[in-house]
């Protein structure tokens, strides 16, 4: 079973997270997470937007952000952002920074998703690839950039097939959106600067560009894929207000 929206204690949080107690009262001081709520025995309750903040905020710092830079950068998002519009943020901020996986065993996966794991969810996880299986069969290697979305997903009742079937869409139309994209570049940008035998300062300044581009182009895409969607749902189920199964509002577009 997956925690309800505020069940979580400060240990739980800080595995789940993969930080320590210590971090998350530090972070806590500093306000860059907002207080739990108080349960039973005055003990401190934590939910999945704790999470996916505690998420940004790591991720902000792989990024080389100061303390002062992260509170600024949070500062300025709407302070009622769900647990999906903060993985949404954690998406962009680290859509650009390289590939990373990590070794774990399935005693430390099982700690940092909170629960035991089945084969079939791990069969689940690796078909969105979230883990991919080792010659070892003890140690997987894990994305933790996708590990949180992975293991939500995991109570969502899709079939696994539908899942592959889905991710090949993606991919499929992704590869495509980019191949243009950079065609268009090539051809509209690039192309008229090297016919013209630009000088050094010039290509360095293409080259520059073409740098910057990525970013920009992640966050037009993602911003697109989400008023696409929320479209279709509209269309399709006939919901109002952008409040489909997606759970999105307007605001994450503009975050």
């Amino acid at each position: 079973m997956s925690e309800t929206a505020t069940d979580l204690t400060v240990d739980e949080l800080a595995a789940r997270a993969g930080v320590t107690v210590r971090t998350i009262r530090f972070y806590s001081t500093r306000g860059l997470l907002p207080p739990p709520e108080i349960g039973p025995r005055r003990v401190g309750r934590y939910g999945p937007d704790h999470l996916s903040r505690l998420a940004l905020i790591e991720e902000l710092q792989h990024q080389g952000l100061t303390l002062s830079a992260i509170e600024r950068y949070l500062e300025q998002l709407p302070p009622d952002l769900s647990a999906q519009d903060l993985a949404i943020h954690r998406a962009l901020v680290a859509s650009w920074i390289p590939d990373k996986a990590e070794d774990a065993t399935r005693e430390q996966l099982e700690r940092r998703v909170g629960r035991a794991l089945t084969e079939e969810d791990l069969d689940r996880l690796a078909a969105m690839s979230v883990l991919v299986r080792t010659d070892d069969p003890r140690v997987f290697r894990v994305d933790p950039g996708l590990l949180h979305l992975g293991t939500r997903l995991l109570d969502v009742p899709i079939a696994l097939e539908t899942i592959i079937a889905a991710r090949t869409v993606v991919i499929e139309h992704t590869r495509s959106a980019a191949r243009e994209l950079s065609r268009l570049f090539k051809d509209e940008v690039w192309e008229p600067y090297r016919d013209g035998g630009p000088d050094e300062e010039e290509l360095a300044r293409m080259k520059s560009l073409s740098a910057h581009m990525q970013p920009m182009v992640v966050q037009a895409l993602v911003t697109a894929f989400q008023r696409s969607m929320k479209q279709e749902l509209r269309e399709s189920f006939g919901e109002e207000g952008g409040n489909g199964p997606t759970g999105q509002e307007d605001r994450t577009a503009r975050g």
